[in-house]
């Protein structure tokens, strides 16, 4: 049976990919390269937008 998949509006600035690794060029002691972590500040992370309509204030 298929399975329902909310319908979730991705990040258009990632594109779903939030977090992304970016090398240095410099190495570790043990000979790995050293990474930089590197999060999207739209989404914060996420990979998801925030729908417009749960910032809508309800009430006088």
């Amino acid at each position: 049976m298929p399975q329902h998949v909310p319908n979730t509006p991705v990040c258009r600035y990632c594109d779903g990919f939030p977090v992304v690794a970016i090398t240095t060029g410099t190495r570790n002691t043990d000979g790995s390269r050293t990474t930089l972590r590197i999060t999207c500040r739209a989404c914060r992370g996420t990979g998801h937008t925030v729908r417009r309509s749960a910032l809508v204030r309800v009430g006088r």
